[in-house]
């Protein structure tokens, strides 16, 4: 009977050893196929010219990287912006205020929200958000925020459903319950010996939350969000629908501009040379490189914290 223990503990530990590393060889296989694939492209124009150009013309052969590399930049701040805020209500919520007959069907519900596939999301930006944008939200801007000066540029535009602005509310609907589980699930890491000694010492329940629960879980809630920030890095088929998928640099937010992912979707069965495919891949390259460096940032902070 022991001889069988140490048999089934032996194929457990290489079995699972074996599962471990074929992540990390798939992690740099990836890694490989795409800086190999990206090699032409990156002798042609060069790493860092590709980065900073802003043509892209297939029927002359000459690419850059700058506007969807600074669409998906805008996209994924500004969605960043609308969306963090608002998880960290429902995270707080959760966790603090509501009654605890309601906590498990909200929380599932979130859940739920985050498991809806992205072409949904996509389908309803633009039959339904898009021209609620462009017929009541734009001339909103264009009759308030456009006069104002410095900022006015940002918001003026055409009374068109399809735009930057558009596709970063998209984003920012669909990685908010993808944030708010990640928050929650960081509040709820602070110690109830912690809370109640605030509450005895007089602390209302906002003191509590905001210097202690978010004191207490700051790493853990930054690293939550970083994560939320890479999932919106990498969506494709939502910001697809509604960004116009146009290949110039957006004149304010409510311009259409592209994306990566949008730019490799809609293009890379198009690309009927050698270096049209290879700046594809260099796209891909790109970003893999950020969402793994967002990855690997997002969990030195929940490490940090659980060092702590």
């Amino acid at each position: 009977m022991k001889k069988k223990f140490v048999i089934l503990d032996f194929l457990l530990k290489h079995i699972s050893m074996f599962f471990a590393y074929t992540v990390i060889l798939v992690v740099f296989g990836l890694f490989l196929v795409l800086l190999i694939n990206s090699s032409s492209a990156i002798s042609h124009f060069g790493f860092f010219n590709f980065l900073t150009s802003n043509v892209w013309s297939p029927a002359f052969n000459k690419f850059g990287g700058l506007i969807p590399l600074v669409g998906t930049l805008f996209t994924t701040i500004i969605s960043g912006i609308i969306a963090i805020p608002i998880a960290l209500g429902i995270a707080i919520f959760l966790v603090e205020i509501c009654p605890n007959s309601l906590k498990t069907p909200i929380g599932i519900a979130i859940e739920l929200l985050a498991a809806i596939p992205s072409v949904i999301y996509g389908f309803w930006g633009l039959f339904y958000l898009g021209p609620l944008i462009g017929n009541y939200v734009q001339p909103f801007f264009n009759a308030t925020l456009v006069k104002l000066p410095v900022i006015g540029s940002f918001f003026y535009g055409y009374y068109s459903g399809v735009s930057l602005f558009t596709a970063s509310v998209v984003l920012a609907i669909m990685i908010i319950p993808f944030t708010a589980a990640l928050v929650r699930d960081a509040l709820k890491i602070t110690p109830n010996l912690l809370k109640e000694s605030a509450y005895a010492l007089g602390a209302t329940k906002w003191e509590t939350i905001l210097k202690v629960m978010f004191r207490y879980s700051k790493s853990a809630i930054i690293g939550a969000v970083l994560i939320s920030l890479g999932r919106a890095i990498g969506e494709t088929m939502a910001v697809t629908f509604v960004i116009g998928n146009q290949d110039k640099l957006p004149a304010s937010l409510m311009s259409p501009t592209t994306t990566v992912t949008a730019t490799i979707a809609n293009e890379f069965t198009e690309a009927s040379s050698q270096l049209y495919l290879s700046s594809m891949y260099l796209l891909a390259f790109i970003l893999f490189l950020s969402s793994f460096t967002l990855i690997i940032v997002s969990k030195m902070y929940f490490l940090r914290k659980v060092k702590n």
